[in-house]
């Protein structure tokens, strides 16, 4: 242990001998088992067991289920052109149900290894996990493993090698157009020749790229030939699989200070002339101290563990950190480095690297600087790829055991912040959402478990959307003193104007000081420049416009209207579904001279009224969540495996077959999701799997529509009838 330490410690305030990664990749491609290799390499488990030990899984689940749940930290010393490297590297999840903890470690990284399963080739998480990176800002190279299976199972030539490699990088390069910048595009295309892509075989420990080729003399010739002997051994020890990937890392991959320059102005909207701006620039160990928590662990023994990417300064043991979201002072108790499941304690961790803090009570996502310090811009909230679309309603079977219940459900949401918590502290009725049923299973019903918690869990909800699919008459709404009118007009937003608030909005919003940039963005979208001029607010994927000309005392009542607003989309007339894509337009109103009697206890219902009236005449619909997916199933069975699909109102989008192997692309309702996994392994003997591209909302099917709101609105103790416009 002293001798690892002390490695780490002749390199950690060397920024430029520091590299900060993370490796990602499609589940089952094998992450998990490179890291492995890598630790080996460390000296942290034995050669023989690398590959095999799934040694970063270490909770019981993860050992159990055999994937990985939850970000593991390492740090570890690298030796290279006879310079010592500190390599400080997340294992990240790859099933996407815990995507959230891979796009966190890309906050906390400048460069990711992206791996590819070489039978399998690109699949829609290597996508996401692309997405998640370039979004951060964060580096690529590749590696693309299992090139023993291409040998001895598939028997391919070299050529055909050789094209199924070509195409693999082509289809990650395209990944990188679509996500990069211009800059980053250019500089940062992956190709064999550089050596920014590596080949090899986790499993069997070895690895080859074309820089290692040129020093060894190694080809891949020989390498065919050993496969075919099934000399791996000797392959091990010719190509050693943690020398080429690590080696790769240090040549190709940024260290914190070179990717500062492009990385803080992408993540951080403050001032880059500041005194912290130059500091996060330099990643300078003795600027003021500027760190963002990118995980949360509660350790029974040690407490609470923040995970922290430091930008600035250098955090000490004892020191006393501000969380500017949080608006809260902690104390660092200890400060230390990650070693898989052990932390190293150290007096400091300066800029540049991963930390280790232990003490305090800070959210996933918060920045944080030393108490005292002037409060800074904190840095962009982490943007997750797909939203929580599951509900389970959660009750301890035990009354008593509520409010450790509701600590726990807390406790974890802080960790991890694609769990939503919402907590009726009357009943002791919980809901919590998670992006899938694996997610909540996972990371809440088996954690509670383990807590002694015993619980009641309802079946899976899935929150649906309300809209609507016509534009409204003009319609009025009066207030409960009858003394103020509204006149407004509802009407569907585009598609594309829908799309631009989604994907786009926040961060132009975040970047830019000119309403005019955010005026031309939405015209380009669609909005007209009158609307576009005119906009009193956008709540979620809906907008409300003034359309009026000159109300007199307008400006007194605006922020009724707009929370009016706020509480009429996050609940629909239909069955207090949340509302999507809604244009309101206020044309006119009459108010009252005295502004006594046109308070928020007159203007918020006022307006509540009219968008009822306008929803409820403008073809309402409920809308629910699809998963777009893509099924890999062997060509016998995949007649099987559609039949599945078609049982559970999917659509069939695409059909390929490749070699015995089928790809379908369809489209699911999350809600006949619940034991999909288990039905398509059932149809298709344990070979088929499916992948999640892309969530979607579309309107109910007509038929369904009356059936599903009286259910929704049985459940949530309404009327159990369909709303109208008399109530």
């Amino acid at each position: 242990m002293s001798k690892e330490l002390d490695a780490i410690k002749g390199v950690i305030n060397d920024p430029e001998h520091i590299r900060n990664i993370a490796i990602a990749a499609h589940i089952d491609h094998g992450k998990t088992t490179l890291t492995d290799n890598l630790l080996a390499r460390a000296g942290m488990i034995s050669d023989k067991l690398a590959g095999d030990q799934r040694f970063m899984d270490f909770d019981d689940q993860e050992a159990e289920r055999g994937i990985t749940i939850y970000s593991a930290n390492i740090s570890m010393v690298h030796e290279y052109d006879g310079q010592d490297y500190l390599i400080n590297l997340i294992d990240t999840p790859g099933h996407v149900d815990f995507g959230g903890d891979v796009t966190r470690a890309m906050r906390a990284v400048d460069g990711v290894v992206v791996l590819v399963d070489a039978v399998d080739g690109v699949m829609p998480q290597t996508e996401t996990v692309m997405k998640q990176a370039l979004q951060e800002g964060v580096k690529p190279v590749l590696f693309i493993n299992k090139v023993d299976r291409l040998i001895e199972e598939m028997q391919l030539t070299p050529e055909e090698m050789q094209e199924r490699f070509t195409e693999i990088i082509r289809e990650v390069n395209t990944a990188l157009r679509k996500y990069a910048t211009d800059e980053q595009i250019e500089k940062w295309q992956m190709a064999v020749n550089d050596g920014t892509v590596a080949f090899g075989s986790a499993l069997k420990n070895w690895a080859i790229s074309v820089p290692y080729m040129k020093d060894t003399g190694i080809t891949f010739g020989d390498i065919i030939e050993k496969v075919n002997e099934g000399d791996h051994e000797g392959l091990r020890d010719e190509a050693p699989i943690e020398e080429v990937v690590l080696d790769m890392v240090v040549q190709h991959l940024t260290d914190p200070r070179t990717s500062g320059e492009d990385r803080i102005p992408a993540v951080w909207s403050g001032d880059m002339d500041s005194k912290f701006g130059e500091s996060m620039k330099k990643q300078d160990a003795d600027g003021p101290l500027v760190g963002v928590v990118t995980n949360v662990e509660d350790d029974e023994h040690a407490g609470t563990i923040a995970t922290a990417r430091l930008f600035s300064g250098t955090v000490e043991e004892g020191d006393e950190l501000y969380g500017i979201g949080s608006q809260k002072t902690e104390r660092a108790q200890q400060v230390g480095i990650y070693s898989g499941p052990r932390k190293l304690n150290v007096d400091e961790v300066p800029a540049g690297n991963i930390a280790a803090i232990t003490g305090p009570d800070f959210s996933t996502g918060e920045t944080f600087i030393k108490a005292g310090e002037e409060e800074i811009t904190p840095f962009e909230q982490i943007e997750h790829v797909f939203e929580p679309v599951v509900t389970k309603s959660i009750e301890p079977k035990r009354t008593s055991d509520l409010p450790k219940l509701i600590e726990t459900l807390r406790k974890r949401a802080k960790e991890d912040n694609t769990i939503q918590v919402d907590i009726d502290e009357e009943t002791g009725e919980t809901k919590v959402s998670g992006l899938g049923e694996l997610h909540i299973e996972a990371k809440i019903e088996r954690h509670l478990d383990e807590k002694g918690i015993d619980i009641n869990v309802s079946e899976p909800i899935v929150v649906f959307r309300e809209g609507i699919d016509s534009k409204s008459p003009e319609v009025t709404g009066k207030s409960p003193n009858r003394h103020n009118q509204l006149e407004i007009t509802v009407e569907p937003l585009s598609e594309d104007v829908r799309k631009f608030l989604k994907e786009d909005y926040e961060e132009l919003k975040m970047q830019s000081d000119d309403d005019t940039e955010i005026r031309d963005a939405m015209m380009d979208a669609g909005l007209t420049k009158d609307e576009a001029d005119n906009i009193m607010e956008v709540y979620e994927e809906n907008i409300f416009v003034n359309s009026s000309r000159g109300i007199k005392n307008l400006r007194e009542i605006q922020e009724y209207l707009v929370e009016a607003f706020h509480e009429f989309c996050d609940e629909g007339p239909l069955a207090n579904e949340p509302v999507i894509g809604l244009k309101v337009k206020l044309h006119d109103a009459k108010l009252h001279e005295d502004a006594i009697h046109r308070g928020p206890a007159q203007m918020i219902p006022a307006t509540k009224d009219a968008l009822k009236r306008g929803f409820l005449q403008a073809d309402p619909q409920l809308i629910e969540p699809k998963q777009i997916l893509r099924i890999d199933t062997p060509s016998d069975t995949m007649g099987d495996a559609m039949t599945e699909v078609s049982n559970r109102r999917g659509d069939v989008v695409d059909m390929e077959e490749e070699g015995g192997s089928s790809v379908i692309k369809c489209k699911l309702p999350v809600e006949q999701l619940f034991g999909f996994e288990a039905a398509l392994k059932s149809a298709t003997n344990g070979k088929g799997f499916f992948s999640l591209i892309d969530l979607i909302y579309e309107p109910l099917m007509l038929d369904l529509q009356e059936e599903k709101i009286l259910e929704i609105r049985e459940r949530k103790g309404m009327k159990e009838e369909m709303p109208t416009l008399e109530e």
